[in-house]
């Protein structure tokens, strides 16, 4: 199968998904007021000025929409045969609304090769926006619920607050080591899997269990589903902190290669380097990543002491492994051979990925 045309393809499908939920210009007959009539007026040109617009502002810079291919190879590889197109855009315009805040957080100046939202809307519209994309996308289920039985829509719900809840702690652990607060020199590979597993396993955790709930799967199923999807999510992530700092044409969407020492990130790359490396190239280390550097030659001189020990052949290898072994526990599990075979090579296309 090729993934990167099968992503390709879905990818027009979903936008035209979220744009069903969220229109790019609100009126009158928009999902929301459905679900929720106003009051008193439709006052529209504030909604669509300071939430359509930045919304669909970075819906439009593109993205891989890898994680709502995922949602719906998963309902594909369970047996399911009804269409859940609409519910997959639950984690893909939450994972955006993330984006949003995140740049607001990490003072960042470029998100796929654009400015910032902060930059074009301002920080009060962009925090708005963000966080209303951690809600909206819930319309689907809302406006569906006569569809599914009392039990579904409780489950999903939870799987919905549980991996909500995930992600803010590991937004809180990521700054808090990146602003030097908690001990962030010292820290294990486990502190950081754990970090990674908040903050980028959740989505791809929400998108398999909610796909498995919706499709039937038993509680053990969506517990394995859910354990094999963030796998793939760290292993995501890793493969996004190794092409930060060796990526040309990734780099290009963020300005800058080496953006990851710019923040003073911890990856697993820092972590790995700086757990075997001597105590002048650990020193050195830790002085580039404390100054939050925009110079390049100091970006390029902390990236040559990380490959300098072999790090990332390191977390490839870990990456690798991580989602062979959760594979392991779900291949079993799955009654569609030829779908089980697509979620495979899925998988391995997210970690082998160059862009």
């Amino acid at each position: 199968m090729d993934i990167g045309k099968f992503l390709e393809q879905t990818a027009p499908q979903i936008d035209k998904a979220i744009e069903k939920y969220i229109p790019r210009k609100f009126s009158k007959d928009a999902a929301l007021f459905k679900v929720v009539p106003p009051l008193y007026s439709y006052n529209l040109e504030p909604l669509n000025k300071a939430i359509a617009d930045p919304i669909w502002d970075i819906l439009d810079r593109g993205g891989k929409r890898w994680r709502p291919a995922l949602f719906l190879l998963i309902c594909e590889a369970v047996g399911n045969k009804t269409d859940y197109l609409e519910f997959a855009i639950i984690p893909e315009v939450i994972h955006n609304g993330t984006l949003i805040i995140d740049d607001i957080e990490d003072s960042s100046e470029i998100r796929r090769g654009k400015p910032c939202l902060h930059k074009n809307f301002g920080v009060d519209i962009a925090i708005n926006a963000g966080n209303a994309m951690y809600y909206l996308p819930l319309l689907p289920l809302m406006m569906n619920r006569e569809a599914l039985s009392a039990e579904v829509q409780r489950d999903v719900y939870e799987v919905y607050v549980q991996e909500m809840i995930n992600l803010s702690m590991g937004q809180a652990m990521d700054i808090a080591w990146h602003r030097g607060m908690a001990n962030a020199d010292t820290l294990s590979e486990e502190d950081y899997l754990q970090m990674c597993a908040y903050k980028t396993g959740t989505l791809a955790r929400m998108a398999a269990k909610i796909a498995a709930v919706l499709s039937g799967a038993d509680e053990n199923l969506v517990e394995k589903l859910g354990q094999l999807a963030e796998c793939i999510g760290v292993a995501f992530q890793m493969q996004d902190d190794i092409l930060d700092l060796t990526g040309e044409e990734f780099a290009k969407s963020k300005g800058c290669v080496g953006g990851d020492i710019s923040e003073g990130k911890r990856s697993l790359l820092v972590i790995y380097t700086l757990q075997n490396a001597n105590t002048v190239d650990k020193k050195r280390l830790l002085e580039i990543l404390s100054m939050h550097t925009n110079d390049q030659n100091l970006r390029n001189e902390a990236i040559a002491i990380i490959k300098k020990y072999g790090a990332f052949e390191h977390v490839k290898t870990l990456a690798e492994r991580m989602v062979v072994n959760s594979w392991s526990e779900v291949d079993k599990l799955l009654p569609t051979p030829q779908a089980k075979e697509k979620l495979k090579a899925f998988a391995e296309f997210l970690i082998k990925r160059n862009k």
